[in-house]
């Protein structure tokens, strides 16, 4: 082995044609050199400085400055750095969902009105639990029909008969007749997003 001194934009230009991880100096200079025709090398912009390289730490330094390069040139953004990314926070058609899980085959399972509209509300929960809250704005003239809890409800009127959502943290008023309960589902789907044929199907359904 021999050791050589070589210029500084020499030394930048040989790094530079490193084409795979663990390519020596040797390997390099054989390839340019001896198999392949290249254009004359750029002139050097300052005065080049003499360095003593060791053959057996080219290879290393070659592969270091050239992780360099590839480290400077790449920028990926991180709002766009994966497909899946991108699906994940996509959003979700709920209206499609609610209707094929509210099917009469479904409501027909419950024999018990009150246990239909609880049945479609824990629904509409379970697709939309982000903003299910905003179903609490939904109140009567003296009488609250959601709240997080049956508490809430009993001091807001009388003979309320509260009922919790199915797996859901909220409850609501449950001692009205269908009609009521009809115009309680329509406004919380209106409430949840839901367009007005979806609303108009569950409703038909539950009716």
């Amino acid at each position: 082995m021999k050791s050589i001194e070589i210029d500084d934009d020499l030394y930048a230009f040989i790094a530079s044609q490193t084409k795979h991880i663990g390519e020596n100096a040797s390997q390099i200079l054989r390839r340019l050199l001896l198999t392949e025709e290249r254009e004359e090398a750029p002139a050097a912009v300052s005065a080049p400085q003499t360095v003593s390289v060791e053959p057996e730490n080219v290879a290393q330094a070659v592969v270091e400055d050239s992780q360099e390069q590839l480290d400077n040139k790449v920028d990926v953004s991180p709002e766009v750095s994966s497909t899946e990314e991108v699906v994940a926070t996509a959003p979700v058609d709920a209206n499609n969902d609610i209707l094929s899980q509210v099917t009469a085959e479904a409501l027909s399972g419950y024999t018990k009105r009150v246990d239909q509209f609880l049945f479609i509300l824990g629904e509409a929960h379970r697709l939309n639990q982000g903003k299910f809250a905003a179903v609490e704005a939904i109140k009567g003239k003296n009488r609250t029909y959601f709240a997080q809890s049956k508490e809430s409800l009993l001091l807001n009127g009388s003979s309320t008969n509260p009922k919790q959502i199915p797996n859901s943290p909220f409850w609501v008023v449950t001692n009205n007749n269908t009609a009521k309960k009809i115009s309680m589902l329509q406004n919380v789907l209106l409430t949840l997003g839901y367009e007005q044929n979806i609303v108009e199907t569950l409703v038909s359904r539950f009716s």
